[in-house]
């Protein structure tokens, strides 16, 4: 029974004709710095069909697979170079050729050329994308935008006690503007020292994601048009906020997705062909070293 291989989603685009593999688009497969970890002790040779796979090459490979300890980070690159070796052996036991490009390594444009002959997507039926987005609404759902004011007291220095003066001078301020929003708009025109001080402290409507984390934890517990009772620190000073509206998401139609939809579908679609094409290589390989009942995620991937 062939292994199976779980291969990395993270594409979304379309891609009937991948470009290279997953485990070398970030600098692996021996072409990251010249620097090299130790390999860890007691560690086999590692072998495909009798051809080595130095420890040199494993212990650069290392660094595209991060891991609690290094035995683990070693198998994770040594998988990795297995599926390497093992597609660019097929490609050539199939005599492919590329045409020279400087912008690409031979090895890389073989091993495209391999997985564009062998792997085939099946189209995505228009009756898919429709189930995919019945069971996925919640994720083609606008986000949530928040109409937000604040008030930004820098310290006057580095010292504790000048961070300590101006959330003192936020807290008073709070205390004596309350939720009134013209009171609110005064004290900022007057006393922050952010930009927006000019547009009486707005931000305007904001995804809680464009803005400090700390201050975003807040907006999001605030009703509309409440001043939140406590200063609020980030790292640019003591902040006052004040939430005036929320404008919930909302769910995209299914045609204003479907492209993104078919895009996802095929990318999948051809995640999972490459990820069965691997396994079948490796079902029939003659590998030492390192045991393949798992095969690190993407590393049948194609860009």
């Amino acid at each position: 029974m062939a292994h199976r291989i779980e291969i990395d989603h993270r594409a979304t685009t379309r891609r009937p004709a991948p470009t290279m593999p997953e485990a070398c688009s970030s600098g692996g497969c021996g072409g990251g710095p010249a620097s090299e970890p130790p390999p860890p002790l007691d560690v086999a040779p590692v072998r495909v069909e009798g051809v080595e796979i130095s420890p040199e090459a494993i212990a650069r490979e290392m660094q595209n697979h991060p891991a609690s300890d290094p035995q683990t980070a070693w198998g994770e690159a040594a998988r990795a170079l297995i599926v390497r070796a093992l597609l660019l052996g097929e490609a050539k036991r199939l005599g492919l050729a590329t045409e020279a490009d400087d912008h690409e390594p031979e090895d890389d444009a073989l091993i495209r050329a391999l997985l564009e002959a062998r792997i085939e997507v099946v189209p995505v039926a228009g009756d898919e994308e429709r189930r995919f987005y019945d069971e996925n609404a919640h994720r083609f759902r606008t986000p949530d935008l928040f109409e937000v004011s604040h008030v930004l007291i820098e310290p006057d220095g580095d010292a504790d006690a000048a961070s300590a003066e101006a959330e003192e001078t936020v807290r008073a301020l709070i205390a004596e503007v309350g939720d009134d929003p013209a009171a609110f708009a005064e004290a900022a025109r007057g006393l922050s020292t952010c930009p927006s001080a000019k547009q009486d402290g707005s931000l305007g409507q904001v995804r809680l994601r464009e803005i400090a984390p700390s201050l975003a934890v807040v907006v999001e517990s605030l009703s509309e048009g409440e001043t939140h009772r406590e200063p609020v620190r980030s790292r640019f000073g003591w902040h006052a906020v004040r939430l005036h509206r929320r404008i919930a998401g909302r769910v995209l139609p299914f045609e204003a997705v479907r492209e993104r939809i078919a895009d996802m579908l095929e990318a999948r679609s051809w995640s999972q062909a490459a990820s069965d094409y691997v396994a079948e290589l490796v079902a029939r390989a003659n590998i030492e070293g390192v045991q393949l009942s798992r095969i690190p995620a993407g590393a049948g991937d194609a860009r």
